[in-house]
């Protein structure tokens, strides 16, 4: 971290403090602080012209006091000290008129971190908006080159920020948090008329190395966009899916809504009273590592300033616990699990499969790499989804396929998991290879499912 930087950081702490003082000195028994700092730069281009240069810097201040339970909250993206001011008093007014909550309150002091050991998160990235543009442009003339079929692009755009974060609370605890992150990525399309397809491809990272070579973006986002040609229609039926390492994310995401505390108090979870059940088949697990060097969600401590710990979130198949801050846990008479603020970086367990050998188990099947829509009951499980991608015979692929529907219940659906692939991708906090479902209901164009 540069000395520009530091001072960057050592003014927001002051600012964070003086800011606790006034919620204090205006009679809260508690108070937190959140105070953030980002920048960034963005261009696109299309067609090998240059369509936006974006710069942005935004930053913001939140308060939330406690008088006994009654808790108030008010923000400002404005740090000038007449509206910090400002804002304490709202949050100061609103607590006095709420009712007490005897789940509210900060995180037990106890729990606050005490080590804050260096994630290698930050690394600037000292680019010019040329030098920028001429990345954008070299990704998309690539992916224009690669193929006849490339009949137009979509864009391609470089964007690359930088995050300061401070948390401070009541309890003396402040937190310190920096991170950067940097992409690349295009989109493109093939044929003509009615029967133009569009794909993309991107790359992301904390450190600028990192990121993929411009040109092997565009080359694979040509041949994504080259393979979704001449789609045909599947037959109604049910059949084994096998979810891209991209969609099957997805998959995660929506474990993750389920076991998460917010939904658990408000009873709007299938998941409830599941910890300790057998959700998934035994050689299924996922470890929560939130000390993962050049992890995208490393931090030390989460949003209430707990101590973050590595531990199982699924062993062997079975759900070992929730996604829980202080408030929720309160709300369940559990205790936090350091997850307010959502799940750190999680790692799901491959089978030992490669993605060629998943392929080769589906026989006959569907083979899902986008997901469109939002049909899924967070409440029952149920799960119906517009899906593109390609049809599988005798184990290999066979023709694209778009404008289906994939159906079934996510409950049963993981139980129905019978791979995991090697073929991880990095691109997220959520690590995750190809995941292969042996029987979902896949239903053809034209064609609905209650």
């Amino acid at each position: 971290m540069d000395g520009a930087t530091r001072e960057r950081v050592q003014a927001m702490t002051e600012q964070a403090r003086e800011a606790l003082d006034r919620c204090l000195g205006a009679g809260a028994d508690q108070a937190e602080v959140s105070l953030n700092s980002d920048r960034g730069l963005s261009v696109g281009v299309r067609n090998g012209e240059v369509e936006t240069i974006e710069y942005t810097r935004d930053s913001g201040l939140s308060v939330t006091v406690y008088f006994g339970q009654r808790k108030g909250s008010a923000s400002t993206a404005d740090l000038l000290p007449t509206s910090v001011r400002a804002t304490v008093e709202r949050a100061c007014e609103i607590a006095r008129y709420t009712e007490s909550d005897p789940a509210a309150g900060l995180a037990d002091a106890e729990r606050m971190a005490r080590e804050f050991p260096d994630f290698d998160l930050w690394h600037p990235w000292d680019i010019r908006p040329e030098q920028a543009i001429e990345l954008a442009l070299r990704a998309e003339a690539a992916g224009r080159e690669a193929d006849a079929r490339i009949s137009t692009s979509d864009g391609a755009t470089l964007a690359t920020g930088q995050s300061l974060s401070i948390y401070a609370n009541s309890h003396g605890f402040v937190g310190i948090e920096h991170s950067t992150e940097h992409s690349l990525g295009c989109g493109l399309i093939a044929g003509s008329g009615t029967g133009m397809q569009h794909d993309h491809w991107y790359s992301n990272a904390l450190a600028p190395e990192d990121i993929e070579a411009p040109e092997a973006i565009g080359r694979r986002a040509a041949a994504r966009a080259v393979g979704r040609l001449n789609p045909r229609p599947v037959r109604t039926g049910t059949y084994p899916v096998l979810f891209e390492a991209p969609a099957a994310r997805s998959l995660i995401k929506h474990l993750l809504a389920a076991v998460s505390g917010g939904a658990l108090y408000r009873r709007a979870s299938f998941l409830l009273d599941s910890v300790d059940t057998q959700l998934f088949p035994e050689r299924f697990s996922i470890i929560e590592r939130p000390h993962l060097r050049r992890g995208f969600r490393s931090t030390a401590f989460d949003a209430e300033g707990v101590a973050t710990r590595e531990s199982a979130l699924v062993e062997n198949g079975v759900l070992r616990r929730y996604l829980l801050g202080s408030y929720s846990a309160r709300r369940l008479g559990l205790e936090t699990t350091g997850n307010a603020g959502g799940a750190h970086n999680l790692e799901v367990a491959d089978t030992g499969a490669g993605f060629d050998d998943l392929l080769h188990a589906v026989g006959t099947g569907l083979l899902v790499t986008e997901l469109m829509g939002q049909g899924v009951n967070p409440v029952t499980g149920d799960y119906s989804r517009g899906a593109s991608g390609f049809w599988v015979e005798n184990g290999e692929i066979a023709y694209p396929v778009d404008e289906i529907t994939v159906a079934g219940t996510l409950r049963q659906m993981f139980r129905d998991i019978i791979g995991v692939g090697r073929d991880i991708d990095p691109r997220s906090h959520i690590h995750t290879g190809s995941i292969l479902v042996s029987a979902m209901t896949v239903a053809g164009q034209g064609q609905v499912m209650g």
